[in-house]
């Protein structure tokens, strides 16, 4: 016996490969499908719509796989109750556990929507009581606790597929990256619109969040850092331990890496500077404290002490010391960088892979964000691990932060050091 459920959805059906993925799930899924309905747009700004009813082996199966398809904006047509079941043991979930997407999210609980706070992908939602009225939310599953009540099951479940902008011919929209990955493109067209949507951003009173690697340094693109920082374009930073010691070895040595970073080649004993820098750090008692003491007087994580903004740095097994700020336990550091994204309105991800991957993870797919590498593959593993709001830019990252310093920063002269009191 097989068991079938019908599921709608509407949007840019064709063009932007949301149907042809929705098949291929079902397909892979070991389902099977018949399109009941499908309206087609007949111009460039119209929605298409289409129903389809999806049939699996048992309901068992049939659940999963409409949990699949609600990643693409498929939602039940009779949606019914949301199944609420509670959690038996500490970290664990029940079997059929409502995994969530990164949409915007809505459950059925009796006869109202509860709008689901903080959607992140592949987590649980948890239904708890918020001062006598019901309330949902992402939880994943190292946080749950024996008692907690949790959705299972697809029943009662809606998300709200992030919808392609519509606009006039010729106006300026956040979609200028839609395409393929690319280097051949122009960078300063393309530096020009995230500017663009920075100001946009700030200008509604939303944070930035900037997730850094190394490379920030080592291409001397620091001081542009810097530089907006102090201008006000980033208020939270995610990072591991090397963006902020070798940052911080930059400060202290004028090296990154052992390398010049005013001339280009390697000093005498510079292999030994990141850990010197560690270690004075590790003295002082946090980056903090060595601000505080006068120790750091310069670079990007002085800059955001001084400036009252918050860096969330989250440690690997390979990072030498590391220092204080970071976190060793990475579920902490998981906590501490969801802590940190209320407000956040846009993301930039530069030159760091690991930790572009972690917080795309926990971004909602309303939240726009751009990735900057210098690797294609970089840009394209994020989209491909569900972050599919990301947009591309490859180029070299030194470049692109001096070209994007240029745009926000009044004033701002490339290669220019930026003095700790005095600004740019």
């Amino acid at each position: 016996m097989t068991t079938s459920e019908t599921v709608e959805l509407s949007g840019h059906l064709i063009d932007t490969g949301q149907l042809s993925r929705i098949l291929d799930d079902i397909g892979e899924y070991g389902g099977d499908f018949s399109i009941d309905r499908f309206d087609v747009g007949h111009h460039a700004l119209d929605e298409s719509y289409a129903q389809i009813t999806v049939t699996a082996a048992d309901r068992t199966a049939l659940a999963r796989l409409l949990m699949r398809l609600q990643t693409h904006g498929a939602n039940l047509v009779e949606p019914g109750e949301a199944v609420v079941r509670t959690v038996e043991r500490d970290g664990v979930f029940p079997d059929d556990f409502y995994s969530t997407t990164n949409l915007d999210t809505d459950v059925r609980i009796g006869s109202e929507w509860v709008p689901v706070q903080r959607p992140e992908m592949d987590c649980g939602l948890l239904v708890w009581d918020d001062g006598g009225r019901t309330a949902v939310r992402t939880i994943p599953v190292s946080e749950v606790r024996a008692g907690d009540r949790v959705v299972c099951g697809a029943a009662g479940v809606r998300v709200h597929p992030v919808r392609r902008p519509t606009h006039a011919r010729g106006e300026r929209v956040f979609d200028f990256m839609s395409s393929d990955v690319s280097s051949e493109k122009p960078q300063t067209v393309l530096v020009q619109q995230v500017a663009d949507q920075l100001r946009a951003v700030k200008a509604a009173g939303e944070d930035i969040l900037w997730v850094c690697g190394p490379a920030v340094v080592h291409t001397g693109a620091a001081p542009a850092m810097v530089a907006l920082v102090r201008a006000g374009y980033v208020d939270v930073l995610f990072g591991g331990n090397a963006i902020a010691t070798h940052d911080i070895e930059a400060a202290l040595f004028g090296t990154s890496l052992g390398v010049d970073l005013a001339h280009g080649r390697g000093v005498e004993h510079g292999h030994e500077h990141h850990i010197r820098a560690i270690n004075r750090i590790r003295a002082a008692g946090s980056i903090r404290a060595a601000v505080d003491q006068g120790v750091l007087t310069g670079g990007i994580m002085h800059a955001l002490v001084t400036e009252g903004k918050q860096a969330v740095l989250v440690g690997s097994p390979r990072d030498d010391g590391p220092l204080p700020d970071v976190y060793t336990d990475v579920i902490e550091g998981q906590r501490a960088m969801r802590d940190a994204l209320p407000g956040v309105g846009f993301a930039i991800m530069v030159a760091t892979m690991l930790h572009s991957v972690a917080t795309g993870n926990l971004l909602p797919a309303s939240t726009p964000l751009v990735c900057v590498d210098i690797n294609p593959a970089t840009v394209i593993k994020l989209a491909d691990r569900g972050s599919t709001q990301a947009r591309g830019v490859v180029t070299d990252v030194g470049l692109f932060l001096e070209q994007l310093a240029l745009e926000l920063v009044p004033g701002y002269r490339p290669g220019a050091r930026v003095h700790p009191a005095k600004g740019t």
